[in-house]
């Protein structure tokens, strides 16, 4: 999609924008055209939207070419970045003839949203040059046929310069000199020189090309990384004491030692007071209760400030850097809502919905009420003006060094704002990354990643039994959402606690996390994750419900983060795991393979020579045993083979083939992550 900057189109608000279907591949000249180009790929929904790819690796690009008769045909594949000049031209080469498939690749040397079409035509000397050669091996006369090449080439050399124009010239008289004799003149006909100069500077007369499709190109981060979420003020060693920025620096260290990428934030704003909510979500709050971060605004500022009691700006930028110095990149929540104490409920009272009475209406998802929280009226009459604050807000980030934005609820908001914030932002910062947290339905979870979201919460947390985990994973994988839609699999958040790590135990905890890792190139976990929490305090877990009790989001908890129990080795070799074995660091190339036994689910991924099977017990209250396949195309040893299995868990070592017996049991380890490692000699 083409670049869209300053204040939003004039589209209602909230709607989705029209999409067309792609218009046919269209003659470049007015002459008569007999090309087809069809089924050009990677597309998302006939070009409506860009595909998503990573930069350093080549965007493949395939198409269907063909045209009537028996003609050659000749294709190139143009590309050019945003904001390029004309676009740069490779030729393609035909991959499949049986089938018409033609094949290119572009670079994406960096981060930034790209475009690519496809431009075939009759290759009138490629068509001349293999009907010259049939007559002169048939021994026929050919004198004629030799002058219309040679008028071909003179032709093309017309369009050519200097000495490449001066070498056609001289091919054309050159194959006029030999029109009388047959093999001489396909000789020089045939010359690799000519051909090439041909292919590059003959006519294009019947040229037909494919509208242009869009690539995005984002960061490796956008891709493959492991999340830690963490409450700034829960870093602290005294109760009831909110700790500092700079004081919770001190935690940087240990979740780095843990093996994580990125360190994700909920707000650091302001929070109001105006029915500010008490531990457990009561309804009123003391006065020590430090509020939810969520509800964004006080008399200190709004969406644009720091929370005086975690520091100022320039504790917030020491932050970031000492994040940056233990190789933790910031992750920041971006939500779009505002206490009753926001500035912009005074100075912008339009971008709120009002009663009848003048009121303002606090959000409500009936029963529930949340007196502590105004939503935004994305439909408001200044619409412009409130989407140009959103932006700005996110630039003030930036400007801080944040380059992730984990954003709340974003399938509440018009899904034309989001497409026009993040492309407006990415056409300026290509390197920043959005995460939606969008547990909703299905299709709106992909037309937020087809918009622009750069990665997907998703119904992992729920799924728990080897036919839900196989089944969402297959979806999940298919070849059209690998073009758009990046899974990060949160085990849990401070919203949900899922009912198998409230009754599984510990070995839950390890379980799920090794699924999470092993599955999802992206995946995260909220703090205390670490700690099993509601595993060895079972009173963390709200009795009917998916709810954290004595939740961090209304108070300050301080935790012992070596307590006995914990499991951050055990998380740090897994997340070195995946740092170490490129299998495991892409969605794509996930095969589920099958046992006799529905609670082991066994699976491989591969990537190159690096192959990893992964089993894992999903029963995590009693040991199972299972027969295993692992078919040779997927061992990449012969039928009859055997080759070693190394578990990089454990370092322990197996001799395999292709039915192989496992045992987990979930008080020593509930999974195999299994290296297939040929047996020396």
């Amino acid at each position: 999609m083409a670049k869209r900057t300053g204040a939003p189109t004039p589209r209602t608000a909230g709607s989705t924008p029209p999409r067309p279907a792609a218009p046919p591949a269209r003659p470049a000249t007015d002459a008569c055209p007999h090309v087809v180009i069809e089924d050009v790929r990677p597309s998302l929904d006939g070009g409506r939207y860009p595909v998503k790819r990573v930069a350093g690796v080549p965007c493949v690009v395939q198409a269907t070419i063909f045209r009537d008769g028996h003609a050659a045909v000749q294709a190139v594949l143009k590309w050019r970045a945003r904001g390029g000049e004309a676009p740069a031209e490779l030729p393609m080469r035909l991959e499949n003839p049986g089938l018409d498939l033609w094949t290119a690749e572009f670079p994406l040397e960096s981060p930034g949203r790209y475009f690519f079409s496809v431009e075939a035509w009759t290759d009138a000397y490629a068509s001349w040059l293999a009907d010259f050669r049939k007559r002169v091996d048939a021994g026929q006369p050919a004198r004629s046929e030799a002058e219309e090449g040679a008028a071909l080439v003179e032709g093309a050399a017309t369009f050519a310069s200097g000495a490449e124009r001066t070498a056609l010239e001289a091919a054309a008289a050159g194959l006029r000199e030999r029109a009388a004799d047959g093999p001489a003149a396909l000789k020089a006909a045939s010359d690799p020189g000519v051909t090439a100069l041909m292919a590059r500077h003959q006519p294009r007369p019947d040229a037909v090309r494919h509208p242009e499709l869009g690539v995005i190109a984002d960061r490796p981060r956008a891709v493959f990384g492991a999340w830690y979420e963490m409450f700034p003020r829960s870093q602290g060693t005294t109760p009831g004491r909110a700790s500092t920025l700079r004081e919770a620096e001190r935690r940087l260290q240990d979740i780095r030692n843990m093996g994580f990428d990125v360190l994700y934030l909920p707000p650091v704003h302001p929070i109001g007071r105006t029915h500010r909510k008490g531990p457990n979500n009561a309804l009123a709050a003391g006065t020590d209760d430090p509020g939810s971060p969520w509800a964004v605004g006080s008399e200190s500022g709004g969406h644009d400030a720091i929370e005086p009691a975690l520091g100022t700006f320039d504790d917030f930028d020491h932050f970031v850097e000492a994040a940056r110095a233990h190789s933790l990149e910031i992750a920041l929540d971006f939500a779009i809502q505002c206490s009753p104490d926001h500035p912009w409920v005074r100075e912008h009272p339009e971008w709120f919905y009002q009663r009848p009475d003048g009121t303002i209406k606090y959000a409500e998802n009936p029963p529930k009420k949340y007196e502590d929280i105004y939503p935004l009226n994305f439909d408001t009459r200044d619409r412009q003006g409130l989407w140009r604050e959103m932006r700005r807000v996110l630039e003030v980030w930036i400007g801080h060094g944040v380059r992730i934005f984990r954003v709340d609820n974003p399938h509440t908001k018009p899904t034309a704002f989001w497409e026009w914030l993040i492309a407006d932002v990415t056409a300026s910062h290509p390197d920043v990354l959005f995460l939606a947290e969008a547990f909703t339905r299905p299709a709106m979870m992909r037309t937020l990643a087809k918009l622009g979201f750069t990665q997907s919460y998703t119904y992992f947390t729920w799924r728990h039994t080897k036919e839900e985990l196989t089944e969402y994973l297959t979806e999940l994988t298919r070849p059209g959402m690998l073009d758009f839609f990046r899974p990060n699999f949160f085990v849990n958040t401070p919203d949900i606690l899922p009912p198998i790590l409230v009754s599984g135990g510990r070995p839950a905890f390890k379980q799920r996390l090794v699924l999470a890792a092993t599955l999802s190139p992206s995946y995260g976990v909220y703090s205390g994750y670490e700690l099993c929490e509601s595993a060895s305090i079972p009173h963390h877990a709200i009795p009917g419900d998916v709810e954290y009790a004595d939740s961090e989001k209304y108070e300050i908890r301080v935790r012992d983060w070596d307590a006995p129990g914990h499991i951050k080795d055990f998380i740090a070799r897994v997340n070195a795991v995946r740092r170490d074995n490129p299998a495991l660091q892409q969605l794509g190339d996930l095969r589920f393979l099958k046992t006799d036994n529905e609670n082991i689910l066994f699976y491989a991924r591969r990537r190159g020579d690096n192959v990893i099977l992964t089993a894992v017990n999903l029963d995590p209250h009693q040991a199972h045993h299972a027969t295993a396949w692992v078919p040779p195309d997927v061992s990449g040893v012969a039928p009859d083979g055997r080759y070693h299995v190394r578990d990089l868990l454990t370092d322990a070592t197996y001799v395999w083939g292709v039915q192989n017996y496992v045992r987990l049991d979930p008080q020593v380890e509930p999974a195999h992550v299994l290296r297939v490692e040929k047996i020396p000699g």
